[in-house]
Order: C-alpha cells, then sequence, then structure tokens
C-alpha cells in the first residue's frame, strides 16, 4: 500500500514539473541587425540608449550610472571628431630636418607689424604678405586692413583670393590694450575657424607670442601695457585654442625668450620688433618645425570643431 502511494505521488510530480518547465519557458530576445552587421538584443540595445530593460522576472534592470557613456562629450553634445588622429595638437610641431624657403612659397602669413618685419628682414624671400601695422584679432572681418591692387580688402576678404598650403597665424601683442581675455580666445577660435572655411585644405600654423622687452619698451615707446604677464597668459589661450581647434602650433616663445622671461634687449631696438639677425632666427625655427597635412588629418579632412 505504501509502495503504491510514493509511486503515484512520484508520477504526479513528475507531471507538474513537466508541466511547469513549459509554461516557463524563456522566449529570446528580440534582435536587431545594426548598420555595420552585428546583432543586438532588444535588451542590451534598450540599456545601451539609456533605457531600461527588463529581466527574467520581471524586474527592470536600470543602465549602470557608474559607467561614462561613452556617445556623449562631458557637455552632452555628440563627438564634432570622427576621424582619429596620432597626432597631439596639445604640443607644439615638433623639430624636424630644416626645409628650405620653396616650402614657404603656397603659404600666406597673417600677422600685424611683427610678422610684416620678418618677412622683410629674414631673408624668406617668399610667401604671401597677408599683414598690416595694428592689425588685431577684433577685426579681422570688418576692418579693410590691406590694399591690393588698388582695392580695399578685409583680411580675411584677402585671404581668399586665392588658395594656400599653409596659412601661418600671428597675432596678440596688439590686443594686450583690450584686456579682455576671453574676447581674445572667442575672436582667436573664429579666426581659426574662418580661415579653416576659406582654406580647407591649408595646413594651420598658430604662432604663439615672441616676449618683449619692458625695459626697452618703457626708454622707446613707453606703452605699459605691453607686459610679459598679459603676453603669458595670452599665449596660454593661443595654446589652447590651437588644441581645441586641432591646428598646428609652434611654440616661438620659448625659441627667444631668456632667462629672466623676456626678449633679449639686444633683439630689438623698441622692445617688440625684432631686428634682422632674430627674424632670421624666426625663419630657422619655422623651417625646421613642419608638419604635413596628412599626418594631422588622415581622411584628407579637416575637423569641424
Amino acid at each position: 500500500m505504501t509502495k503504491k502511494f510514493c509511486g503515484a505521488l512520484s508520477a504526479a510530480l513528475a507531471i507538474v514539473l513537466t508541466l511547469s518547465a513549459c509554461g516557463g519557458k524563456t522566449q529570446p530576445a528580440a534582435s536587431s541587425q545594426r548598420a555595420d552587421g552585428s546583432v543586438s538584443s532588444s535588451a542590451s540595445s534598450a540599456s545601451q540608449s539609456g533605457g531600461s530593460a527588463s529581466s527574467g522576472d520581471g524586474s527592470t534592470q536600470q543602465p549602470d550610472a557608474s559607467q561614462p557613456d561613452q556617445s556623449q562629450q562631458p557637455d552632452g553634445s555628440a563627438p564634432a571628431i570622427s576621424a582619429q588622429s596620432s597626432y597631439d595638437f596639445s604640443q607644439p610641431v615638433p623639430e624636424r630636418e630644416a626645409v628650405d624657403n620653396r616650402y614657404f612659397d603656397d603659404a600666406a602669413f597673417v600677422g600685424d607689424s611683427r610678422t610684416d618685419g620678418f618677412l622683410i628682414y629674414s631673408g624668406i624671400g617668399t610667401g604671401k604678405n597677408l599683414t598690416s601695422n595694428g592689425l588685431s584679432i577684433f577685426k579681422l572681418e570688418e576692418k579693410k586692413a590691406l590694399t591690393i591692387d588698388g582695392k580695399e580688402y578685409t583680411l580675411l576678404e584677402a585671404l581668399a583670393l586665392q588658395q594656400y598650403g599653409k596659412v601661418y597665424l600671428s597675432l596678440g601683442v596688439n590686443e594686450l590694450g583690450y584686456y579682455d581675455d576671453q574676447g581674445f580666445y572667442d575672436s582667436y577660435c573664429k579666426a581659426i575657424d574662418d580661415i579653416r572655411r576659406i582654406q580647407p585644405h591649408a595646413v594651420i600654423y598658430i604662432q604663439n607670442l615672441i616676449p618683449l622687452n619692458e625695459e626697452v619698451i618703457a626708454q622707446t615707446t613707453k606703452r605699459t601695457y605691453l607686459t610679459n604677464e598679459h603676453l603669458r597668459v595670452y599665449n596660454d589661450l593661443i595654446k589652447k585654442a590651437a588644441q581645441e581647434k586641432q591646428v598646428a602650433y609652434l611654440d616661438l616663445y620659448s625659441e627667444f625668450v631668456n632667462e629672466n622671461g623676456e626678449l633679449p634687449a639686444e633683439a630689438s631696438k623698441d622692445g617688440v620688433h625684432l631686428r634682422s639677425d632674430w627674424c632670421k632666427q624666426w625663419l630657422a625655427y619655422l623651417q625646421t618645425h613642419t608638419v604635413d597635412f596628412d599626418t594631422l588629418y588622415p581622411t584628407g579632412e579637416q575637423p569641424q570643431v
């Protein structure tokens, strides 16, 4: 009697377990094919898009908030650059074998009287002179600073008259008297954007500011707003702009500064503009600090940043 009862009970339990397994069978998650041909499940897609996914027991699994969202920038915007470059835009262009002056045949030099003096006294003998005394980064779009064949142009209008392989930008000394650091940075970034739009296939070289000699300035022009302390602030902003906009950065300051943190007195008659031998030193630096467009931008196109 007991054996029959136990046998019947075992058979009943087996039936119950079989029915439970059939009714509780887990269905496979719906899958979808991504554009790259890989397949993702609906659960993982929901988690990756920031939504929630249901577990097998009906509970809701929230995404792990401790893991950063790699699809967005810190400010919530999408990454602006899709192409990857191994070039380190946070550092100056590294030194390499010197080029000869023919390298500058397709170069435009954008700047103020300092750059004008460089083009006259360095012996470079080539390159397009797009400079103007007193030129300011704040007025590149509005000031008719250049006259070409009897017609007046803004700097950007003149730059757009032909295509160049390189654009060298050096501005900031005249702006020291504005005392508008944020405005300087914003204007510098916009200038890079404008140059890039006009010259999409050019290597854009951003030159930081050569130091001043304040003692010589005090003896000559007496312009008290021209200080190395403020100039160094501008140089930090220029470096930041070059990194943010991903253009080539040239550290002329370190090339010319002496142990006292200033331009040597013998380098300039007014503490600002360089004498001939020092303009030649400027040229030697440019000759040994060059970089190819393809090294900066392996895809062949400049980034939109």
